[in-house]
């Protein structure tokens, strides 16, 4: 993640490359940390008001400090960042940070080929269902090691029940009716996930994996990333084998909505 801006509470700007964290922040001692990520579309912090609301109720469950200046924060960083970029916010024991980087490249070629998924199965419960916090490690581990395997991201299952992916919720289409999992334990409450219930209307909550693989067509959703259609699960090509146009429709729609 190559930063662009980062602005702490209590500091104001500060230069990219300064610290920001201690070594006795309970963030690097115990990754226990809350935070948010999303996009600044031409200068504008897209659905900024729910990730600051679940930044503030993963603060709370992990017993962290405040959130309250987290708006200033943005602000500060909208103001010196390019016009579109990924936006962090961390609230860790000692610290309220916000951060612009670069936008990944290449999602609009990916998003145009379409995903492959390697499952893995989930260990117990989280005591932290509905929490975004920077525990990441197993998440990212489980992606490396998809992509070791010719795929491009991980999705948790247990038990023969669909969870999330690494950093994404999971949807998909069988016989018109668009499904995705409910949100509870290995299953976050995605703030893009949120969106997409507004936008296509009528969806069913299920989490049968084999139900997934039987599907017409599926895709992912994360505020980085957008909406990006699988093509495959497992090394078997899921519906068609191409994206399809449920996933082109609300990835239109969208970005309409990051316009308004």
């Amino acid at each position: 993640m190559s930063l662009v801006a980062v602005a702490v509470a209590g500091r104001g700007l500060v230069p990219a490359g300064e610290p920001v964290f201690t070594a006795g922040d309970e963030a690097l001692l115990r990754g226990s940390a809350a935070f948010e990520t999303l996009r600044v579309y031409t200068g504008r912090p897209f659905l900024l008001e729910r990730h600051l609301e679940r930044l503030a109720h993963s603060a709370a469950a992990l017993a962290l400090p405040s959130t309250d200046g987290a708006a200033e924060l943005v602000s500060l960083i909208v103001g010196v960042a390019p016009a579109d970029h990924v936006l962090r916010l961390f609230r860790s024991s000692e610290a309220l940070v916000a951060t612009a980087a670069a936008l990944p490249s290449g999602l609009d070629e990916l998003r145009a080929r379409g995903i492959a998924l390697r499952t893995f199965e989930q260990g117990a419960p989280s005591l932290l269902a509905g929490v975004k916090s920077t525990s990441y490690a197993p998440a990212l581990a489980a992606r490396h090691a998809a992509e070791s395997a010719g795929a491009d991201d991980a999705l948790f299952v247990s038990g023969g029940r669909v969870l999330d992916c690494a950093t994404a919720n999971i949807w998909w289409v069988r016989d018109g009716a668009l499904r995705t999992p409910a949100p509870g334990p290995g299953v976050l409450p995605g703030v893009t996930r949120s969106l997409i219930l507004e936008l296509a209307g009528d969806v069913e909550e299920a989490d049968e994996l084999d139900d997934l693989r039987a599907a017409d067509e599926a895709f992912t959703s994360s505020s980085v990333r957008e909406l990006m259609p699988v093509i495959e699960i497992d090394g078997r090509p899921l519906g068609s084998g191409r994206p399809g146009p449920h996933v082109a429709r609300l990835q239109a729609a969208l970005r309409l909505r990051s316009s308004s």
